[in-house]
C-alpha cells in the first residue's frame, strides 16, 4: 500500500487504498459491530409498541372504515367494544369470541331480538353506545361441576325437604288466604313460555301489597315494582330463585329471590304464572332456556 501511495501520489491507488483500510477496519471490528446492531434491535424493542392485535378495537386492521362503539354485556361482564359499522354480525361474533373466549358457535347475541349473522351492523341499525347482549357458556363452563349459585341452590333444597311445604307456613299463609288477585295475569300450567315483553303484574309480596317484575335485560337487572317504589336489584347479586306450586292453584307459584347468603333476605312475590317460572329463574340465575 506504501508504494502506491508514494508513486502515484494521491491518485485513484489513494482510493482504492482506502477501501482495503476500510475493509480490514470492518473486518477488526466485526464483532463490535454486530453487537452494536443487537444492542440498537434491543433498543428499538423497547421503545416501540408491542406487535399485539387490541383486543377490544382492532384498528389496526380497520383503519379509514366507519366504526361504531357497542357495550357488550355477557355474564355479568361488561366489554367496549369498536368494530367497522359494514361488519357482518358473524364478524361481530368473532370480536366477542376475542373478548370473551366465548366460541361463535356457543353465542346468542341480542339487540332489538336476536342479532342476524349474515347482515351488517348499519344495515340492523344498530346505534353508536347500544348495548348488545351476549347469552352463553364456555366450554369450561359447561364441564364445571358445580358453580357456587349451584351449590346454595342444592343447599337450600335439602333444607326445603326438611321442612313442610312452604305454602302451608304462617307467614305465607296470610298472603295467600287473601285468595287469587282479580288482575293477575293468566297462568298455563305445565308449560314453559318466554318471558313477555311486558312486566309481571298483579302479584303479591310478602305484606300482602301489589308487585310486579321487571326484566330489564340490557342493564342486566331485575325491577321489583309496588306502589310506592321501584327497587332495581342487579341480577348478579341474586343467589338464588325459590319456587313452589301454591296448593289447589298449582298453576300459580310462589317465588323468593334470596338477595344475601341467608333467608332471611328472601324476597317472596305470589301468584306468579308458573310457564314463566322456569324463564325466570334461568334469566336471573344467567342460565338461557331453549324451547
Amino acid at each position: 500500500q506504501g508504494k502506491r501511495f508514494r508513486s502515484e501520489g494521491l491518485g485513484m491507488d489513494t482510493e482504492v487504498g482506502l477501501k482495503e483500510l476500510e475493509v480490514l477496519c470492518d473486518g477488526a471490528s466485526k464483532g463490535d459491530a454486530a453487537a452494536a446492531a443487537e444492542e440498537a434491535s434491543l433498543t428499538d424493542g423497547e421503545n416501540s409498541s408491542p406487535q399485539v392485535p387490541a383486543v377490544s378495537n382492532g384498528e389496526d386492521s380497520d383503519e379509514g372504515k366507519e366504526m361504531v362503539e357497542l357495550k357488550i354485556i355477557w355474564n355479568k361482564n361488561k366489554y367496549d367494544l369498536k368494530i367497522p359499522l359494514d361488519g357482518t354480525g358473524a364478524k361481530l361474533k368473532e370480536k366477542i369470541h376475542t373478548l370473551t373466549g366465548l366460541p361463535p358457535a356457543m353465542q346468542k347475541v341480542m339487540y332489538k331480538g336476536l342479532l342476524p349473522e349474515d347482515k351488517t351492523l348499519r344495515e340492523i341499525k344498530v346505534t353508536n353506545g347500544a348495548k348488545i347482549m351476549v347469552v352463553g357458556s364456555t366450554i369450561n363452563d359447561v364441564l364445571a361441576v358445580n358453580t357456587p349459585k349451584e351449590v346454595i341452590q342444592q343447599e337450600v333444597k335439602a333444607e326445603e325437604n326438611k321442612k313442610e311445604p312452604l305454602c302451608r307456613q304462617k307467614q305465607h299463609r296470610k298472603v295467600l288466604d287473601k285468595g287469587k288477585p282479580e288482575d293477575v295475569m293468566p297462568s298455563i300450567k305445565g308449560a314453559k313460555e318466554r318471558l313477555p315483553t311486558v312486566p309481571l303484574s298483579g302479584m303479591y309480596n310478602k305484606s300482602g301489597g301489589k308487585v310486579r317484575l321487571t326484566f330489564k335485560l340490557e342493564q342486566d337487572q331485575l325491577w321489583i315494582g309496588t306502589k310506592e317504589r321501584t327497587e332495581k336489584i342487579p341480577m348478579g347479586s341474586i343467589k338464588n330463585v325459590v319456587t313452589e306450586p301454591i296448593e289447589g292453584h298449582e298453576d300459580y307459584h310462589m317465588m323468593a329471590f334470596q338477595l344475601g347468603p341467608t333467608e332471611a333476605s328472601q324476597y317472596w312475590v305470589y301468584w306468579v304464572p308458573a310457564q314463566y317460572v322456569d324463564a325466570i329463574k334461568d334469566t336471573v340465575l344467567g342460565k338461557w332456556q331453549y324451547f
